[in-house]
């Protein structure tokens, strides 16, 4: 019998509707989930242990893990489908995974990758670019971009991915913690290798406390007491890579380092200085690629990696840049994160820059965490530390300490109530004049001479400023412009005790033996008690009234 052409056309809309209903909840589902999943799945831990003995250390989190990680009866997918049609499903759980389930933790399902992992940008044309909850309109970063939006989106307590350069990007730029441990440490079984040399297991999470939970189980360390960081060493010339206001990073970092451990602790660097003078024949090359002596776009990439790898070998093997209790703070990238499909992703620039920051952890096998450090113009910002290889627990601790006031500086430069380029500038002046002080510290006269002179020339209305620079010059026997400086920081502060002290030290080198004397008068009437001041002034008056006589 002849179908009713009126119930084809029922049935028509009826399919129609259902498709239409089953693409809106897909379209749901994937805006609940960010795009974050390529599956679901569900490994739960074992029962808690019986009182007294204490519950495990991960338990009621959640996590998820990047599509790289063996789990058994589950193809690891590899970003690819293809890759997933082309090999069997793993017939173990990788023992990372295992360790975490065990350690109490609940997994929830495997998360996107960029294609092969090959990436740092986030974007998968197969299973879609997993939305930035942080920048909606830019990318996650990569290359375990799902791993980072299910934290930054709250869609899990922790995740794991894998980090040749692959965990701290999608950190930075979805505004989380991200975690790459010392290379070597955490064992790569059921984990698909991207760069043998360079991969670690690294995870994410939003709480310093989960991370550091999550890498105590991991790197099977234990609690102890936490030792402080005794030096915070500011690379100064990868900051200059940054392509956002410097200080907009710095000064969170010198303001909660000043606060949790004191002025002393920091201090500012540039690394290829250092490396320069112990590797002449690098210095030479790298002038000559600077000045465009290197014409070769492929021989300026050798340069760079050259120069990459010295500075990393010299790293490693030099104490005094990272011992056991010191930090490096640099960059974690150096853009802000891209808009979805900007050109700029594929320059010269942007992936020189990026690996160029990116590189120092990777090929000296160092650790290194990213910490979020708030929004600039609406997209996530970021800094990174690293310490010594084996330096993690120290590095998790650190963060631990400092994740709170770090946040909190932030948001007091973000409530800054003077203007942004008024701002900008005397911060600036004021990093200027702690690399002097750092300087000065080092006994490198002249060039904190320089460091000061720099922070006057962008804020002359601060006197401490032309008062280091006469404690400067008074140590390289400049007495007039030592005391010139002085009767500046006088004429902007009255109650500068340092300068009274140090025009007063001036003017007895030169001789002006009762203007001294009147400096270092003044200076006891402004502090009492002050020792130099009293021998100071004692002494002149004796030799005063001698030469009087």
């Amino acid at each position: 019998m002849a179908s009713n052409p009126a119930n084809l056309w029922v049935l028509l809309g009826l399919g129609l509707a259902g498709i239409l209903l089953m693409t809106r909840k897909m379209k749901k589902a994937t805006k609940e989930n960010f795009g974050a999943f390529v599956e679901k799945l569900l490994l739960l831990p074992p029962p808690q242990p019986a009182p007294p003995k204490a519950p495990h250390l991960l338990t009621g989190l959640t996590f998820a893990v990047s599509d790289i990680f063996d789990i058994e009866g589950y193809v690891t997918g590899f970003g690819h489908p293809d890759w997933v049609r082309t090999h069997e499903a793993a017939s173990r759980t990788s023992p990372v995974v295992s360790v975490l389930v065990e350690g109490g933790a609940t997994c929830i399902g495997k998360t996107v990758v960029d294609e092969l992992a090959y990436s740092i940008n986030g974007e998968n044309k197969h299973y879609g670019t997993p939305n930035n909850p942080a920048a909606s309109a830019c990318v996650p970063g990569g290359s375990s971009s799902g791993a980072a939006v299910a934290v930054a989106a709250n869609l899990v307590d922790f995740s794991l991915g894998a980090d040749s350069v692959g965990v701290r990007v999608p950190a930075g730029f979805c505004g989380i913690i991200g975690f790459r441990p010392s290379y070597g440490t955490i064992p790569l079984f059921g984990v698909l290798p991207v760069s043998a040399s360079l991969d670690t297991v690294g995870w994410f999470a939003k709480d310093p406390n989960v991370m550091r939970r999550v890498g105590h189980l991991l790197l099977q360390l234990p609690f102890g007491i936490q030792r402080n960081p005794r030096q915070i060493i500011i690379s100064d010339d990868c900051f200059q890579l940054l392509k956002i206001p410097i200080d907009r990073v710095v000064q969170a970092v010198i303001k909660s380092t000043e606060k949790l451990f004191g002025r002393q602790v920091l201090r500012h660097e540039n690394l290829d200085d250092i490396l320069f003078s112990k590797v002449p024949s690098l210095k030479q090359f790298h002038d000559k690629k600077t000045n465009g002596e290197l014409r070769n776009s492929s021989i300026k990439l050798l340069a760079n990696i050259l120069q990459l790898l010295h500075r990393y070998e010299f790293i490693c093997n030099h104490e005094e840049w990272i011992n056991d209790d010191g930090i490096l703070a640099i960059p974690t990238t150096a853009y802000l994160p891209p808009k979805l499909g900007a050109k700029e992703m594929f320059s010269e620039d942007y992936q020189i820059r990026s690996f160029s920051l990116l590189s120092i952890a990777s090929l000296s096998g160092c650790c290194q965490v990213t910490i979020p450090l708030g929004h600039y113009e609406k997209r996530p910002v970021s800094v990174s530390f690293i310490a010594r290889h084996g330096g993690d627990r120290f590095l998790l601790d650190t963060v631990h300490n400092m994740y709170a006031s770090l946040q909190e500086q932030v948001g007091m430069l973000a409530k800054s109530k003077l203007s942004p380029n008024v701002d900008s500038k005397e911060r600036t002046a004021d990093m200027a004049k702690e690399k002097g002080n750092q300087a000065f510290k080092d006994k490198q006269w002249q060039k904190a001479i320089s460091y000061y002179t720099e922070a006057i020339r962008l804020n002359s209305k601060n006197a401490t400023y032309y008062s280091n620079r006469a404690a400067a010059y008074l140590e390289l026997g400049s007495f007039l412009q030592a005391e010139a400086d002085c009767t500046e920081a006088i004429n902007l502060d009255k109650k500068n005790v340092k300068a009274y002290l140090r025009r007063g030290t001036a003017r007895e080198m030169l001789g002006y033996y009762k203007e001294a004397i009147e400096d270092f008068k003044y200076a006891l009437v402004l502090e009492p008690t002050n020792k130099r001041a009293a021998v100071s002034a004692e002494r002149l008056r004796k030799v005063f009234n001698r030469r009087s006589k």
